[in-house]
């Protein structure tokens, strides 16, 4: 207890910027990693490390003290490897610029891809074509969307319309959308086990499976009934109309934007 105090009464403003620096290093890569199913990962990894840095300074046990000396180089450099995708991800964000410029157009991006996601609704549901379009959000679905088919290619309702015909291959499975782009489709989701929903058709349990292991936003459309409804959180909203599933998408992607809204097209 003496050291700490010692140390606390020694520090210079040198000492306060150095751990402010530390303490923006962190928030840069908690920022970059958000967004990722690894972020949880790295909070418990960073938590162990600075507990168990702490613990080998404190306590008067040597072969303790040893151990997290020699075992923290090895977990500095197991960290790019375990989070390689993640790194990945985080440095093309890095590489981005006029960020501040791009706000304008993702505004319009977010309201386009609300719009042709409404379109493609309606038409699917008048046509009794069953549809599973799954919005990421900041859990990553990357191990869903690796068994799917990879697309990559901007959201636009009459290429929803060919992926949900009853005729392609890829119409009884789900659709993901990730940053405003179809990355996959024909991919296959969690169901849920919750024996509320065991009446439920396939397509509705899978939105309501996803939307339990994480925070995404899942739009169905009943090929049977042609009903169209919302999973999140577990639960499903039925039985929506147009305007109402504007409004909830809206509402989902405001946290892209730092939570303002703009303008709902009609």
């Amino acid at each position: 207890m003496s050291d700490v105090l010692w140390v606390l009464s020694n520090i210079q403003i040198a000492d306060i910027v150095d751990i402010l620096l530390v303490a923006v290093l962190f928030y840069l890569l908690f920022f970059l990693a958000q967004g990722t199913q690894a972020v949880q990962l790295l909070r418990g990894m960073v938590l162990v490390i600075l507990l168990a840095f702490l613990a080998s300074q404190l306590l008067p046990f040597k072969g303790f003290s040893w151990l997290i000396e020699t075992a923290l180089p090895a977990l500095l450099i197991a960290v790019p490897v375990i989070f390689q995708p993640e790194l990945r991800r985080a440095l093309e964000r890095l590489g981005r610029t006029g960020r501040l410029l791009a706000r304008w157009q993702q505004e319009e991006a977010v309201e386009q891809v609300i719009e042709e996601v409404a379109r493609a609704t309606h038409r699917l549901a008048n046509q009794r074509h069953g549809a599973l379009i799954v919005f990421e959000r900041e859990t990553g679905l990357q191990e869903y969307t690796e068994t799917g088919v990879p697309l990559n290619s901007d959201v636009k309702a009459e290429l929803l319309q060919t992926i949900f015909h009853p005729n392609t291959a890829l119409h009884d499975k789900a659709v993901i959308i990730r940053e405003n782009k179809i990355i996959a489709a024909g991919c296959l989701l969690p169901v849920t086990h919750n024996p509320q929903y065991r009446g439920m058709g396939t397509r509705h349990r899978a939105a309501i499976g996803l939307t339990e292991e994480s925070d995404a936003l899942v739009v169905v459309v009943s090929e049977e009934t042609g009903i169209v409804s919302v999973a999140h959180n577990g639960r499903i909203v039925r039985r929506l109309d147009s305007n109402r599933l504007r409004n909830i998408m809206q509402a989902f992607f405001q946290h892209r934007l730092g939570g303002r809204g703009w303008t709902k097209r009609v």
